[in-house]
């Protein structure tokens, strides 16, 4: 499958400019972040949350983990769990599951990236497909997704 349609039309519509990374088909963010050539750590992965009952996007790091407690925190809530890719795969019915891109906008999400990404010049995603990553700056993206900017990760060291 390639680049979201979706996506790519919006990007275009926009005028903004994008690098399509294409890449041997990749499942797992460390292993596309090695087939696109970028740290793991720069490479922006899409957690979906369930917040009360609604559906809602997080982008951070993916070497990084959603802290669910810090979350809790941010939408004032105990009502905060991962969401099973069952219960949203069909929110993105032009995407690969689990290769969504982080422009919850498109799809009716509100979406809340991990202030670490938002010091980044440029953010680096899955496009839609497990096979095309997306390059673009971040300020380009900040102003077309609008998201809001919280600190929510929690390091790979400190998982439990």
């Amino acid at each position: 499958m390639p680049m979201s349609r979706k996506l790519k039309e919006y990007l275009e519509s926009h005028k903004v400019h994008y690098e399509v990374l294409p890449h041997a088909e990749a499942h797992s963010a460390a292993e596309v972040a090695q087939a696109v050539h970028t740290p793991a750590q720069e490479l922006a992965k899409v957690v979906m949350v369930k917040v009360e009952g609604r559906f809602v996007m997080t982008v951070l790091p993916a070497t990084w983990k959603v802290d669910l407690h810090r979350l809790r925190e941010v939408f004032a809530t105990n009502d905060v769990r991962l969401a099973a890719e069952d219960e949203f795969k069909g929110l993105f019915p032009d995407c690969d599951l689990g290769a969504m891109p982080p422009f919850g906008n498109l799809y009716g999400l509100a979406v809340y990236v991990d202030r670490s990404l938002a010091e980044d010049e440029q953010i680096v995603f899955e496009g839609g497909s497990h096979s095309e990553a997306v390059r673009m700056r971040y300020a380009d993206f900040a102003t077309l997704v609008q998201p809001r900017v919280e600190e929510f990760h929690r390091s790979p060291s400190k998982v439990w």
